[in-house]
């Protein structure tokens, strides 16, 4: 509890820095700070650079004289690039706390909604000298969310629209609840089940000795019944009967291991501090430990059936680099000299001018000028910084830099170009900005040489069919070459328009953009029109950087029997593409499309033809691709189906998600009739819900914010750690906590339930065969030190094999240590070593035969110390055979729960303390010099041997089968190594039959000892 508590102190701690976060309101005229819980719908705040926005606001102005500005939103769709937000030019010039109080405006806007991507509203302004106001409609570009970052922007101004718990990222926000782990579930339900044991026995032992009291021969045993039947024993009334219950209930309730949950607590909360302290897990670049802010959840890492994980940030660096292109139908890669052919052919100089110049020219990028020490420098010599809304984009104008093409400056007006150290200035007339649907952008631009060019980039798919000349089919080759090497591909194409051609367009763009109604498909429809009759001049290949070892890490989770599935806020084929380098969707798998449907129906028969398509061919391996519009309305109505269909492909890849349709996700999978065990893994706030909503939430410390690590149960800074993480820690702590949950059933079995059969043979009286301070010490003293120090340190295998072979994760797979089985084992092997103790004693003295020198009778406590050492020395000894792992620390616990038993009832037992220290507690000498005396007969050690062999030999039985039958670790190295071998050609016959030996060990001695057994 004290644990759970510092846990939630910690969170509350975390929250209330983000509630407290000072802000800056426009107040009277005047700059007034207030924490982030204050703001209110309405207020005017003014948000500095690089600081997190508290509330979403419709943008009123910026630094910038056009009202423009640039934000990253990688905390909730986790795109780390800048995004332009624009706007309305009569708030524009707004751009100090006296203009703003001279505002006069009405926001209309829509209830709030979980799509980060949409927003409805109009302004109304009321102006001086108006008889109305003047309406203005607002959409997605004017909005700033919460949790976003102003970029290049010195301050911006914007007005409160939706706070608090109505923002779009606390929608998409789930409510944190109690995470509990497979294993602690499945111990619930034993300890009830030993409850419901205990009632039984109880209920078992008052009925029998209600029953011998009853008998006939009860009154004449006059040796016991006349002092009985004076003290009330039998008394039929009610009362005493509550009252032997409850004797007896006290009498057997160690069968309830009450010190198991304080052990567990002890050992969890010491393996999260391990997983800190792992120099596996830090990474030198960040100067980052991993962090676990739980430790409730430490087994569990052992337990993972299927990861959801991010894309952006998780899987990769989103650091794009420039790689190859297609020029005039000629194949080109970056070299040291700048483009070099990949063939003898070569496109010409003026073609080669042109493409890079387009690809300096398309786009929205930002330049920031870096002057180092402060004088005048010319163009050339500057040093540039380019932000921009799109990585490729940022990659592509880098490369034009590199290739002596330079973007000097860019505005919304115009743009800059260094060329052979000229500057040029084109004029930006039109920016079609890039949508899913389109799957393109394009800028029109008045050249220097007057004439009016537009440029268009985008998907394969859309440019080539708008384009009517070019190298087409080169192109095309080409883009499935660089598409085949996991490069993320764009195409250029250019069009000249005249004069009359651009004024009827303008005319168009400008009445679908003052829409009130349907602005986006009337601009859609606009932006389809002018982009055509284009003319194609090549295609650009990007690589997005992975993480290191991300492939290596992927495929060995997925040996390990985890199946991964790609949940993102990332366009399609970025994340195809992405799904492709990593080695998600392998060449071999067959992909199945969930995309751009419109409807339920349309959704539920794509939905059923995918089902139909695996029916006919269940061997192929297929990979699902599934768009957010889609999963909306699968979710909706066709819930089963689509987690039907998931869960046959071998990946699965969710595109353009919200991040509340990542939980629902984690949801569909986590609730199926399996009930698989879940993880979820991500780096920023957009990863939150599904981090939550999984039984096992991982955090990634990357750019986008700590909103991931502070929600998730283990946080790290490398993807590549997940495997150290869950292949080695997952299975140390997965075998610790169930050995030390079964381990406790055992005991307690083995040592209480000789109390029963001591009732048994005293007539079901209230006597206990063991001492009262026996009682106190087992479970504190005799074994519990071993135990603690076993689920601390113990490891069962090597960290290097289970990394080796990811397979062995496998075998703890569905809590497979934790079956009814292996609890029913556990639990059977203490009844059976307890029957070994009590009745191996019980006939050692038989009918009352003498083991002491002196021929005296052992009494009772000699009898209950004989069974209480056996116990103790038993158990720990079974623990030495469960332990794989020993080091001078388990040693040593070993050595003193074993020793310290004789030392500490020695001392007890060999002085009378009541008249030492005069203190009631010690005033019974029943023990008084029994501890010494028990051992003096040379029988009960020749006994104790025996039943030690006798104890043990069940367990004996178990566990040479299980080595006789399960493959050893070594064995596995060498099936990995003969299977890798089975595609080469010289592999041979004999080979093949060695691997078949290796896969079946146990199959080659059974036929061995059935054909010596023929023989006989």
């Amino acid at each position: 509890m004290i644990k759970q508590g510092y846990e939630d102190f910690l969170r509350h701690k975390t929250d209330k820095e983000v509630n407290n976060r000072p802000v800056t309101i426009v107040k009277n005229s005047e700059l007034v700070e207030v924490l982030s819980k204050d703001v209110k719908v309405g207020d005017i705040l003014r948000c500095r650079r690089d600081k997190e926005l508290p509330c979403d606001m419709v943008l009123l102005s910026s630094h910038n004289p056009e009202g423009d500005c640039y934000v990253t939103t990688a905390n909730l769709d986790g795109e780390t690039n800048l995004k332009i937000f624009r706007s309305l030019p009569e708030t524009a010039i707004l751009q100090d706390e006296e203009s703003l109080m001279d505002l006069h405006a009405v926001i209309k806007c829509q209830q709030p909604i979980t799509d980060l991507y949409k927003f409805v509203g109009v302004m109304e302004l009321h102006q001086p000298g108006q008889s109305g106001p003047v309406v203005r409609s607002l959409n997605a570009e004017n909005m700033l969310l919460r949790g976003s970052k102003v970029k290049n922007t010195l301050f911006v101004f914007g007005v409160a629209v939706y706070t608090g718990e109505q923002s779009k990222v606390a929608l998409n926000s789930k409510k944190k609840g109690q995470k509990f782990s497979c294993l602690e579930k499945s111990m619930n339900k034993y300890l009830i089940a030993m409850l419901i044991y205990l009632v039984i026995q109880t209920c078992l032992a008052t009925g029998l000795k209600y029953y011998f009291n009853n008998k006939d021969i009860t009154p004449k045993s006059w040796y016991f019944y006349p002092a009985a039947e004076d003290q009330g024993d039998y008394s039929d009334s009610v009362l005493k009967f509550f009252e032997d219950l409850l004797s007896f209930l006290v009498l057997f309730n160690y069968i309830i291991p009450i010190s198991l949950y304080v052990t567990l607590e002890m050992q969890k909360f010491s393996g999260s501090v391990w997983i800190g302290l792992d120099l596996d897990l830090y990474d030198e670049v960040t100067d980052q430990r991993a962090k676990a802010n739980t430790s409730d959840l430490n087994e569990e890492l052992g337990q993972v059936e299927y990861m959801f994980t991010d894309k952006t940030g998780t899987l990769t660096e989103n650091e794009m680099q420039f790689r190859q292109c297609s020029i005039g139908g000629v194949k080109y890669r970056e070299g040291d000299t700048g483009l070099l052919p990949c063939s003898d052919e070569e496109t010409s100089e003026i073609k080669l001018r042109e493409f890079i110049l387009s690809m300096a020219l398309c786009h929205t990028v930002h330049v920031n000028e870096d002057e180092v020490d402060g004088r005048a420098r010319s163009d050339s010599e500057l040093r540039r910084n380019y932000e921009a809304s799109s990585p490729d984009e940022k990659a592509l104008v880098e490369a034009a830099n590199r290739l002596s093409i330079i973007l000097a400056r860019g505005t919304p007006e115009y743009q800059e170009i260094l060329v052979d150290d000229k500057l040029v200035r084109y004029d930006v007339l039109n920016v079609l900005e890039f949508d899913p649907t389109r799957k393109c952008m394009s800028i029109i631009l008045r050249t220097p040489e007057g004439n009016i060019l537009l440029i268009c980039k985008g998907a394969e798919s859309t440019i080539i069919h708008k384009c009517t000349s070019g190298p087409k089919e080169e192109v095309l080759r080409h883009v499935t070459d660089f598409a085949v090497e996991g490069l993320r591909t764009l195409c250029f194409a250019t069009r000249t328009l005249t004069e009359e051609e651009y004024g009827e367009m303008n005319k168009k763009l400008h009445e679908a953009a003052t829409a009130l109604d349907d602005r986006e498909e009337k601009q859609t429809e606009v932006f389809n029109m002018i982009e055509n009759n284009l003319t194609l001049i090549g295609a650009t290949a990007v690589e997005d950087k992975l993480q290191d070892k991300v492939v290596e890490t992927l495929e060995k989770l997925r040996e390990a029997g985890i199946k991964i599935w790609v949940l993102t806020g990332d366009k399609q084929e970025t994340a195809v593409n992405i799904s492709h380098s990593c080695g998600h969707f392998k060449p071999t798998m067959r992909e199945l499309m969930v995309v751009k449907t419109t409807d339920q129906r349309s959704c539920g028969e794509r939905l059923a033809s995918h089902h139909e398509q695996m029916g006919l061919d269940p061997r192929s391996e297929y990979a699902l691709v599934i768009d957010g519009a889609s999963l909306h309305f699968a979710l909706e109505d066709h819930h089963e189906s689509l987690r039907n269909l998931c869960l046959k492909c071998v990946a699965v890849l969710c595109c353009r998600m919200s991040p509340l349709q990542k939980a629902l996700v984690v949801k569909l999978v986590k609730c199926s009739p399996e009930a698989p065990s879940t993880m979820a893994i991500g780096d920023g706030a957009n990863d939150v819900s599904m981090i939550q909503e999984a039984h096992l939430g991982l955090g990634i410390m990357g750019k986008e914010g700590r909103q991931a690590v502070r929600n998730s149960d283990y946080a790290f800074a490398r993807f590549s750690f997940l495997l150290k993480l869950l292949l080695v820690h997952g299975h140390w702590y997965y075998n610790r906590i169930a050995v030390t949950v079964q381990y406790f059933f055992y005991k307690n079995f083995a040592f209480i339930t000789a109390q029963f059969y001591y009732a048994c043979h005293s007539y079901f009286s209230h006597q206990t065969v063991y001492e009262s301070l026996y009682l106190t010490l087992f479970n504190i003293t005799c074994t519990g030190l071993p135990i603690l120090v076993y689920g601390i340190m113990e490891q069962n295998m090597k960290a290097k094999d289970l990394l080796a072979n990811p397979r062995y994760y496998r075998r703890l797979n569905r809590n497979s240590l934790m079956t009814l089985p292996q609890c029913a084992y556990w639990v059977a092997l203490g009844i059976w070593q307890s029957l070994v103790f009590f009745y191996g004693f019980r006939f050692l003295i038989g009918d009352d035969a003498s083991l002491k020198p002196n021929m005296e009778l052992s009494g009772l406590w000699t009898f209950g110390t004989w069974v209480y050492t056996m116990c103790v020395l038993i158990v720990n000894f079974k623990l030495c055979i469960e332990t794989s792992y020993w080091n001078w620390v388990a040693a040593v616990c070993m050595v003193v729960s074993i020793l310290g038993y004789p030392v500490l009832i020695s001392i007890y037992s060999g002085i009378l303390w009541a008249e030492k220290l005069q203190i009631s507690y010690f005033s019974s000498t029943t023990l008084y010099f029994v501890f010494f005396e028990s051992f003096m007969s040379w029988s009960f050690w020749f006994n104790f041997i025996l039943l030690t062999a006798i104890a043990f030999l069940p367990d004996y039985v178990y566990k040479v089968s299980m080595l006789y039958y399960q493959q050893s670790p070594k064995t596995l190295r060498q099936v990995d190594s003969c299977s890798s071998s089975l595609t080469h050609p010289d592999f041979t016959c004999q080979q093949w039959a060695a691997t078949r030996k290796l896969h079946q060990p146990g199959l080659q001695r059974r036929n061995r000892w059935s054909t010596v057994w023929r023989q006989r």
